[in-house]
């Protein structure tokens, strides 16, 4: 097995001791968070525009864990044009003949913008690994490789925040039933679903050693008691938000003095019926 340096690691949550039945109180405080923090975010997102600054937020986790809802409240104030989600499936045509971080190089962030990646490289430590899709020595190295790459991006200035929602299994079961049952739900279920739910303990062995190798102190892991919604959802807002603006000054900017006389000038010209040809 190849050695990760550890010099750098966070102690990794346990699985076993994190409690998903944590909720809010009632939807009325679930809205009034999630409309600051959605505000913020926004805020946010025009710092690092301005300021021409990157970041990276991954989303791993077992099928119905919620990423997706996370992610739509994630971006919907955002403005589209700085924010880009990236969903991951399996690798296609000519990706599947290079380095499995091949394709993620494509799609990091460029300068003033968020890339937010909905399954991501640790895909080849957990299904990759499980559905024997790489050696047993290929997803050993993935540890070292996956924390190079981090560092990498981390040292180039990109700020990565990694989210891990989890559920219990009769949690999994009751969504698996939900998107059954509803059919613009349905979509979301696949064979490959119901297949990775019978292998609910190597998953669970799998993401404990993916927390134990590559939490580390520039991107660690941060594990999100997912079984009520509400909380994961404002729960994860709260890690991202309070991680993209650490040490960021996310302040409103003051409108330039002379685009705001010039700006005043035109509006009273319009208003005095001076603007017309």
């Amino acid at each position: 097995m190849a050695k990760t340096d550890r010099s750098n690691k966070q102690l990794a949550v346990q699985l076993s001791g994190v409690d998903c039945q944590v909720a809010l109180k009632d939807k009325d405080e679930y809205k009034a968070l999630l409309e600051a923090l959605q505000l913020l975010m926004l805020q946010i997102q025009q710092a690092y525009y301005l300021q021409g600054r990157r970041a990276l937020i991954v989303l791993e986790g077992l099928d119905c864990a919620g990423k997706g809802g996370i992610i739509r409240r994630m971006v919907q104030t955002l403005d589209v044009r700085g924010v880009h989600v990236w969903p991951i499936g399996a690798p296609l045509g000519e990706e599947r003949q290079q380095h499995y971080l091949y394709r993620f190089w494509q799609r990091l962030p460029a300068a003033g913008s968020i890339a937010i990646f909905d399954r991501s490289w640790y895909g080849r430590v957990l299904v990759e690994r499980i559905e024997g899709f790489c050696t047993e020595q290929a997803w050993h190295r993935a540890y070292r490789e996956i924390n190079e790459f981090e560092r990498l991006l981390f040292d180039d200035g990109v700020r990565i925040i990694k989210l891990l929602p989890l559920i219990t299994r009769e949690e999994q079961i009751k969504r698996f039933e939900e998107r059954i049952r509803n059919p613009h739900k349905r979509w979301k279920l696949t064979v490959e679903d119901i297949r990775n739910w019978h292998h609910w303990d190597d998953y669970q062995q799998a993401m404990q050693q993916m927390l134990d190798n590559t939490s580390t102190e520039i991107a660690p892991w941060h594990v999100i008691p997912g079984n009520r919604k509400w909380y994961a959802r404002v729960e994860a807002l709260k890690i991202v938000t309070e991680a993209l603006a650490r040490d960021v000054d996310i302040s409103v900017p003051s409108l330039d003095s002379t685009l705001l006389q010039q700006a005043l000038e035109m509006l009273h010209r319009e208003l005095n019926g001076n603007g017309k040809k």
